[in-house]
């Protein structure tokens, strides 16, 4: 069986404090995009995990989708499975391929084996894997709260928007852009921010890891720049980087960005 786990964006990111757990409360807007990978599994007479296109570092057998096949069969008698891999989503980029890939992989063995997981189910399984790979598992936009995991429904949509994506040759570690952010309470909350038009988000939907990332890389910050200067509406960094994606109103080419960075256009 085959599928194909789309990318996100981010539409806004506001870290807002700093939990006793060590991890981070956040708001966020999740937003599926139209870049894919693939992921395939087939019965094997043991399961392994084999991973084509992007170089993605470390064993095969560590990956995301290795890990949910893991969890899944601790519950459930599957037979072992070979998962194939094909990796096209940029990997460090701020949009969520790995937790797509796993959470995808989460339905495809719910739907071959027939387990009957809700979604609900499948989304307390996709948690377990990381913060936003329950997003995945309905793959609609949601308003998302606490660690990114917990989500409300959220009427955004873009469809009228041409929308680019820029990723430099920049692998940001979340890690690193987690540890020189600095929490603090929005003066507005996403939450009512996102429901304004998307002409008036250029000064109030703001990504809080943008500071520190564009101190330390500022080629992405010259990314943004020229994504304003070529006449986007608005312009942000997904994740915590390295991706920049934005709005236009109309389709547009950038051969300048296309020199040094890989661009998706109609995203």
């Amino acid at each position: 069986m085959l599928s194909f786990p789309n990318a996100k964006i981010n539409l806004g990111l506001n870290i807002t404090e700093k939990r006793a757990d060590g991890y981070h409360n956040l708001e966020t807007v999740f937003y599926p995009i139209n870049i894919k990978d693939s992921v395939e599994i087939t019965d094997a007479e043991e399961t392994f995990c084999k991973i084509h296109g992007i170089d993605i570092p470390g064993d095969a057998n560590d990956n995301l989708c290795f890990k949910a096949y893991q969890l899944i069969k601790k519950d459930f008698d599957i037979p072992a499975q070979r998962i194939d891999l094909l990796k096209n989503i940029p990997v460090g980029a701020g949009l969520g391929g790995g937790s797509a890939d796993c959470a995808f992989l989460i339905k495809l063995l719910n739907e071959k084996f027939s387990l009957g997981l809700s979604v609900g189910k499948m989304e307390d399984y996709a948690r377990q894997l990381g913060a936003d790979c329950a997003f995945f598992i309905e793959n609609k936009p949601v308003y998302a709260f606490n660690k990114g995991d917990e989500f409300e429904k959220c009427e955004v949509d873009l469809s009228a928007w041409f929308k680019v994506l820029v990723k430099p040759p920049v692998h940001v570690s979340t890690a690193d852009a987690y540890a020189h952010v600095k929490p603090q309470k929005p003066l507005q909350s996403l939450k009512e921010i996102i429901h304004l038009h998307p002409t008036t988000w250029k000064y109030k939907v703001i990504n809080d890891f943008e500071i520190s990332v564009f101190a330390k890389y500022p080629q992405i910050r010259q990314i943004k720049t020229s994504l304003y200067d070529a006449g986007a509406t608005f312009a942000l960094m997904s994740g915590s980087g390295s991706s920049v994606f934005a709005l236009f109103s109309h389709p547009v080419k950038l051969p300048e960005l296309e020199k040094n960075n890989l661009v998706f256009y109609g995203i």
